[in-house]
């Protein structure tokens, strides 16, 4: 139940289109002597209607929390922008001080934050502690408009004798990805007052780990922080290990489905393990870590006598890891603590037969990835590096249609399974090579590969319709190969190619080529002509093209 006066609307599953419908909210505001919360959440909201609660609120200075989640189901998404202006206004002329702006569940992208941006700037925001965006579909444009308008914000208000000192700040859900993520690393690193910071499910990697991690740092009061299924693994672990040396206060860490895997598991229990004692909340679940890095992480919760869940379920522990982990935490201070362990995820016990049948058994293996292009690797073993290629019946249509029509950066591409020319051309980087390259140069070993050469298979996609695609697919392709032969991977990364490009037939009866075939033939053709590609690559190349 909400405490104070105000007003709430929660839940009403109302319509508010004009005056009519929107009189009896208005008659409420009016009556209210002190409306320290307006709660609107579960209805939804036109322009109209949103011009006469912005007049009503005109005459409450004493507003503190803005609660509008879930307010515009179903509207356009030039409505929304219009109506949030209304009601900001409406705070501005009466010179609120927020304390509370709660916008969750809202479809504002872009265009929405158009709506917030005066409102976040202005002095109504002077005073605001928590700041709640999750599930906006922000998108890399909205996540940097926000970064601004609170950089501003902070700005503004120090001038004014009153810093931002922001507490709270929620924005899962919003596909930041790295340069969002940037963004508001810069926000974070200049407030330094930020105690909860919530960031799940953003498409994070490690670069915007990085950075997020360098802006947190400077927040020593950080209670709570959960950056729950993006992509930290090893070097984004160690980014968060040296900004946990300021923060002694977590109570909270959640970062589970982040692909940390033992090594980037291991940096993280080291980090805990003698600190952080007044830890609550340990979730790293998901993290297809084995058994012995499960016990490494119950060891560094061993001294916290605060402890009321470790969460290691869906890793890779089997039956007897599984066990043990039990054993273990039940000597130590808090033996409840412990969750279930539930989903998993080790190999089935059939499947680790047939791997160590002998030496047979794994040539036909290697046989078999050569041959679908289907590629698997040990992450723990860099020489056995093979390619993934994705089921384009999993691919996520949204997003790939968000990122194609999204801001154009080397990262979006990056990450967008297909991009288009409008995409590439929009690219404002003058040096696509050496941007490329950069961005790739953040990854190692088995990620590195599998960025190269799908990065190559992207432009070539491409290079029928822009030169400037062709030469960049030509000069990735020769990337790939020189890579390829410093891991002993010439043969997978030559037939994953061939596959692509329809020349060689896949196992997988269900396979088809995922990109241009024509194009990315046009494109290979082209890199067969660089000097520095090996002799017999091209012979094989050229065979399999006169053939075709």
């Amino acid at each position: 139940m909400m405490s104070g006066s105000g007003v709430s609307f929660a839940g009403k599953a109302q319509k508010w289109e004009d005056e009519e419908k929107v009189r009896e909210l208005v008659n409420a505001i009016n009556k209210c002597k002190n409306l320290e919360f307006l709660d609107l959440e579960g209805n939804t909201l036109g322009v109209e209607a949103a011009v006469y609660i912005g007049k009503a609120l005109e005459k409450h200075p004493e507003l503190k929390k803005a609660l509008w989640k879930d307010l515009f189901t179903g509207r356009l998404k030039t409505e929304i922008p219009a109506a949030l202006k209304k009601m900001g206004g409406g705070m501005m002329t009466a010179g609120a001080q927020l304390t509370v702006l709660d916008c969750s569940d809202n479809a504002l992208g872009p265009n929405g934050m158009v709506g917030l941006e005066d409102l976040i700037r202005s002095p109504v925001c002077y005073s605001l502690q928590e700041l709640m965006l999750n599930n906006c579909g922000l998108g890399i444009g909205g996540g940097i408009m926000l970064a601004k308008a609170l950089l501003d914000c902070h700005a503004s208000s120090s001038k004014a004798g009153k810093p931002l000192a922001l507490k709270v700040f929620i924005a899962g859900r919003n596909r930041l990805e790295n340069d969002g993520g940037t963004a508001l690393a810069k926000f974070f690193e200049t407030v330094k007052t930020l105690e909860h910071v919530a960031m799940p499910q953003n498409g994070i990697y490690f670069p915007g780990i990085t950075a997020i991690s360098k802006g947190l740092a400077q927040n020593p009061n950080m209670k709570i922080l959960n950056l729950n299924d993006n992509t930290i693994r090893y070097k984004g672990a160690l980014a968060l290990a040296d900004a946990f040396e300021s923060m002694p206060n977590l109570l909270e860490i959640n970062f589970g489905d982040c692909l940390l895997k033992n090594d980037g598991t291991m940096v993280i229990a080291e980090a805990i393990c003698d600190s952080h004692e007044k830890l609550e909340v340990v979730n790293l679940s998901a993290n297809e870590m084995k058994s012995d890095l499960g016990l490494e992480v119950v060891k560094a919760v061993q001294n916290k006598a605060n402890l009321k869940l470790l969460n290691l379920n869906s890793n890779e522990f089997g039956y007897d890891g599984k066990e043990l982990i039990r054993s273990v935490m039940e000597s130590g201070l808090n033996p409840d603590a412990l969750d279930s362990l539930s989903d998993d995820e080790s190999p089935d016990e059939d499947d680790e037969d047939e791997e160590d049948d002998g030496e047979e058994c794994e040539e036909e293996e290697e046989d078999d990835d050569d041959a679908t292009g289907e590629y698997n690797s040990n992450p723990e073993d860099e020489d056995n590096i093979i390619v993934e290629e994705s089921d384009p019946n999993t691919i996520d249509l949204s997003s790939l249609q968000m990122n194609n029509n999204g801001p154009a950066t080397i990262d979006t591409f990056f990450n967008t399974p297909h991009p288009s020319l409008e995409l590439f051309n929009n690219l404002s980087d003058t040096n696509k090579l050496d941007a490329f390259r950069k961005h790739l140069d953040c990854y190692e070993g088995e990620d590195y590969l599998i960025g190269l050469v799908f990065t190559t298979m992207k432009f070539a996609a491409l290079s029928k319709e822009s030169n400037e695609a062709l030469d960049l697919a030509k000069a990735f392709f020769d990337d790939c190969f020189k890579y390829a032969a410093e891991k002993s991977q010439t043969n997978r990364v030559k037939n994953f190619f061939l596959i692509q490009m329809g020349l060689l037939k896949s196992e997988d009866k269900k396979f088809v080529p995922h990109f241009n075939v024509e194009s990315s033939r046009f494109a290979i053709e082209e890199s067969l002509k660089i000097d520095s590609i090996p002799q017999e690559i091209k012979e094989t190349f050229k065979t399999f093209l006169i053939v075709k």
